[in-house]
């Protein structure tokens, strides 16, 4: 999927944030949504002017901003004192 064609980012709108081309939905957005347990059927149904592709095209986006970053090991023990 090249997200390229749907996803953009232009600094007078969403403040310079990514965004589905045509709308002021934002990647975050999204993703919020989709962390909080929305499935696509209902993102697509609440935001009717959004296509499946549009959503193909944020995890894509986001797949290529992990590869981006550099990520550090941590040691497991410094992940198990954290969570308590």
């Amino acid at each position: 999927m090249n997200w390229h064609d749907r996803i953009v980012t232009t600094p007078d709108t969403l403040f310079g944030k990514p965004r589905i081309v045509g709308t002021r939905i934002g990647v975050e957005f999204l993703l919020d949504l989709l962390a909080s347990g929305w499935s696509e059927a209902r993102i697509l149904e609440n935001y009717p002017q959004l296509k499946s592709e549009d959503l193909q095209a944020v995890f894509a986006f986001m797949r290529d901003c992990i590869r981006d970053m550099a990520f550090l090991a941590r040691p497991e023990s410094a992940s198990a004192d954290q969570r308590t």
